[in-house]
């Protein structure tokens, strides 16, 4: 009734499912035509009138500093290999963002943390696979050791006048600026507008 969106991760026999692209209607099972509906090229459904909504895919992470330091973590897989990212990915079902984040961290790099508030939400479209929400927290580090793992190639601390240049994904980087921005003016940062 669907297609799902999926990419490579690793070698070829393992694939990550990240989204969902209706070509059917889960309904009655015609096939769905676009149509502007709202402004917006849409999926409907000629027969029941189903209209699919695609929505952006949740995700969570966290800024966790050390000593004045920011901890990334360099990507293994694609989009972006090689590129540094905060600790945070896709939330999963039944999961709350805040679980998501501490077991994303915790597969990524080893150490367990406590979340200490949230800090700001973040919307990203440079992601390929989808059009990601983020959740994003601040969080001290409980336990672990530091070691790359799951999707990570490695593991470090910033200081942050020496982030490296190669930052995968604007929200990710709009969330340094404004962290930074935090910790030298002592200012929350403002919703985006």
């Amino acid at each position: 009734m669907d297609c799902y969106l999926m990419e490579n991760i690793g070698d070829k026999e393992h694939k990550l499912v990240i989204g969902r692209l209706y070509i059917y209607c889960p309904w009655c099972a015609t096939e769905l035509v676009e149509l502007v509906i709202d402004g917006k090229t849409r999926r409907k459904c000629p027969r029941c009138d189903f209209v699919y909504y695609r929505n952006p895919i949740p995700a969570a992470g966290a800024i966790v500093e050390k000593d004045g330091k920011i901890l990334l973590v360099k990507r293994k897989y694609p989009p972006y290999v090689g590129d540094w990212c905060l600790p945070a990915g896709f939330m999963e079902y039944n999961e709350s963002p805040e679980q998501c984040c501490v077991r994303e961290i915790k597969e990524e790099t080893g150490l367990t943390v406590n979340l200490k508030s949230s800090f700001k939400t973040y919307s990203g479209d440079d992601d390929p696979r989808s059009h990601a929400v983020l959740v994003l927290y601040l969080a001290d580090i409980t336990g672990g050791d530091i070691e790359p793992g799951d999707d990570a190639s490695e593991v470090k601390f910033f200081a942050m006048d020496k982030l490296p240049r190669n930052i995968a994904f604007e929200a990710h980087r709009r969330a340094i600026s404004d962290y930074i921005e935090f910790k030298n003016s002592g200012k929350f940062p403002k919703p985006n507008e």
